[in-house]
């Protein structure tokens, strides 16, 4: 059983991650303004509860985070898209005939609205969990190395997005060429400064960071997926966009916002994380028993299975 400390840790870390979520919803803190984007941050808490608090107590941050998308929604400045998030706005903005349609309406944007945001809090644990059994194994430095090049690519990637919006909308002085190449330079340092960390400092680095790509990309993916599913023509229509390209629209949205948020939440998640793991480390929840804790890699053990 879990001890008293251990319960009332939990109690005061859930707590403290509501109010948080509450706070920076209602304010300008959950977003971090990025020039050409603002990136949001709601999900940062989510994604912390889900790795120091278990699956559950992070499925159910994640609802907080959504219910608090579908008040905004439904109390704040009517937009013309509110309807995505918003089963009040759904129903006074789109027809419906019968109370069957009303109903669906009303299913949808809860839907929307929540469902994405409560798989926030259950994605990233499993990950970090994964990443954890993966360089736990025999084959650690393969499965490392190759998990750092999957996300190196992604920083990188967002870097060059970065700067190629930028080019776009407010006429920075460089070429495409040279974000690029930026990219792919800071995709490499990433790659060579991560790789150090697992090797030599900090193997929990990898599944931190992995664990904030995976629960923004979460958010990204499923939002905007369920928006083409359950509302492409009057979501096409809110934005100006013609159905048949919505999903190209869509596309550029989940790489560029969602890639740039992802890029944000891996950089804030491990820098909390390492902090919060002194106290408890991440991933242990396990009906309250303890999960073996990620092991530094050897470097001797490392250059000789590298060998092999």
């Amino acid at each position: 059983m879990q001890s008293n400390n251990s319960k009332s840790y939990g109690l005061v870390l859930t707590a403290l991650f509501v109010a948080i979520i509450v706070v920076m919803a209602s304010t300008p803190l959950g977003f971090i303004p990025l020039v050409v984007i603002n990136a949001t941050t709601l999900h940062i808490p989510v994604i912390l509860g889900s790795l120091f608090l278990g699956p559950k107590k992070g499925g159910f941050l994640g609802g907080v985070f959504g219910l608090t998308s579908l008040i905004k929604s439904s109390m704040g400045a009517a937009s013309l898209s509110a309807f995505v998030f918003s089963p009040v706005a759904a129903l006074s903005m789109l027809p419906h005939d019968t109370v069957g349609a009303a109903l669906l309406l009303v299913l949808k944007s809860t839907f929307i609205a929540v469902v994405p945001r409560v798989l926030i809090g259950v994605v990233p644990y499993f990950v970090y969990i994964g990443i954890k059994r993966a360089i736990s194994s025999d084959k650690k430095v393969v499965y490392g190395s190759i998990i750092n090049a999957v996300i190196s690519f992604i920083l990188g990637f967002g870097v060059f997005a970065f700067f190629n919006k930028m080019i776009s909308q407010q006429g920075l002085g460089m070429s495409v060429a040279v974000a690029q190449i930026l990219g792919v330079v800071i995709g490499i340092a990433a790659f060579a400064g991560i790789e150090y960390l697992f090797m030599n400092k900090d193997a929990k680095a990898l599944g931190f960071i992995t664990a904030g790509i995976a629960g923004a990309m979460t958010n990204t993916l499923l939002v905007m997926g369920s928006i083409y599913v359950f509302y492409k023509y009057p979501y096409a229509e809110a934005v100006g966009v013609d159905p048949d390209a919505l999903m190209t629209m869509i596309g550029g949205v989940i790489s560029f916002n969602g890639v740039i948020e992802a890029v944000v939440g891996a950089i804030i998640v491990y820098l909390v994380g390492i902090v919060l793991d002194k106290i408890q480390p991440a991933g242990v929840y396990n009906n309250g028993k303890s999960t073996r804790p990620i092991k530094v890699v050897e470097h001797e053990e490392s250059v000789s299975q590298m060998a092999e």
